[in-house]
């Protein structure tokens, strides 16, 4: 995707200083350490792998990423999403990943209600947050993106013989995969890691944080939350093993229209504008990051309720919520393992 210099540099920076902030938490005493980082999916990579086999395991991590980048593009004419898209309705084969993603976001779709629609990319482009042209459409605008919306009509086709998928799209659908590529990407590097014979690692893709088994002395992982009043602090740890910690927040992507309004880039698909409730990022921890993913912006769209409830019908994750007026909802699996660090917020647990 094409983005200005502006936003690039601006976005290295924010990654950077995530990064910055994250090594002093995960410091792993004296075990070799191999360290890479790399620009992809337009975000600032830290790979970051212990042990002898720690190069070879960030060499063949680096391989997958660029592999799905290239692949998950929506505005590169070559890429598997870019087919999908331009293929007026006709089948197009994908590999692995790609149905990895559309299943758990279906999934994730229909328990949400439709909270996460990954074929919410022609809103997503006309509120200019693809080539950085930002803009606040009019009501027929965004009435008319909204009848393209299709990811329940999406069809997903397996063959079991040759082990090789299928995607059917209707004719106008666009989709992309945002809100889960990086996850997934994160998933798809640990599992390249261990398969190069690396067993203690961690993976930083823009913020979002992916762990491979624990630190080389035994102990677990502190990963830092950020603070969305101020992107260059945090307002608390987890102590985590091996796991995703994922966040989606109206502080990562934002702009500010004439009048003064800021409107963020997590487009609710139920009325095409950005999600506006009481949440400010939603933070998930989850073994699988490609659910981490799609959970955090379904949570994030659903609000702090009706994401507690859906946490209490589903399971399978635990959740850190930051509201506006400077909360902090931790889901009970975090009681023992979450420590505010910020006195600017309030802390609960939820049951």
């Amino acid at each position: 995707m094409k983005k200005s210099r502006k936003q690039l540099i601006s976005r290295l920076i924010a990654a950077l200083l995530c990064f910055a902030a994250l090594l002093p938490l995960s410091g792993c005493g004296e075990a070799k350490k191999a360290q890479k980082e790399i620009f992809a999916m337009d975000t600032l990579m830290t790979l970051t792998a212990y042990g002898k086999k720690g190069e070879a395991g960030l060499a063949a991590a680096e391989a997958v990423i660029t592999s799905m980048d290239k692949m998950l593009d929506p505005e590169l004419s070559t890429s598997t999403v870019y087919a999908i898209n331009n293929a007026q309705g006709a089948a197009v084969v994908v590999p692995g990943q790609i149905a990895k993603m559309l299943s758990t976001a279906r999934t994730v779709y229909d328990q949400s209600g439709g909270a996460l629609d990954l074929s919410i990319y022609p809103l997503v482009k006309r509120w200019g947050f693809i080539d950085g042209k930002y803009y606040v459409p009019t009501d027929e605008e965004i009435s008319a993106d909204m009848g393209l919306l299709c990811f329940d009509k999406l069809v997903l086709n397996s063959f079991p013989s040759s082990g090789s998928y299928s995607v059917t799209l209707p004719a106008g659908g666009q989709i992309s995969f945002g809100a889960v590529a990086k996850g997934c990407a994160s998933d798809n590097a640990i599992a390249a890691m261990r398969q190069a014979g690396v067993t203690s690692g961690i993976v930083t893709l823009g913020g979002n944080v992916q762990t491979l088994g624990l630190k080389p002395d035994g102990s677990n992982w502190n990963v830092a939350i950020q603070d969305p009043n101020n992107t260059a602090s945090f307002l608390g740890v987890v102590n985590v093993g091996e796991t995703a910690v994922i966040t989606s927040g109206s502080y990562q992507r934002n702009f500010t229209d004439l009048r003064g309004k800021t409107w963020h880039h997590i487009i609710n698909p139920a009325t095409g504008y950005p999600s506006s409730n009481s949440l400010v990022s939603v933070s998930i921890i989850c073994e699988d990051g490609t659910l981490a993913d799609c959970l955090s912006t379904a949570m994030f769209v659903l609000g702090e309720n009706k994401a507690l409830n859906y946490w209490r019908t589903y399971g399978g994750f635990e959740m850190i919520m930051v509201t506006s007026d400077n909360r902090i909802i931790c889901t009970k699996g975090l009681i023992e393992k979450f420590t505010l660090s910020n006195q600017n917020y309030t802390l609960s647990f939820s049951e």
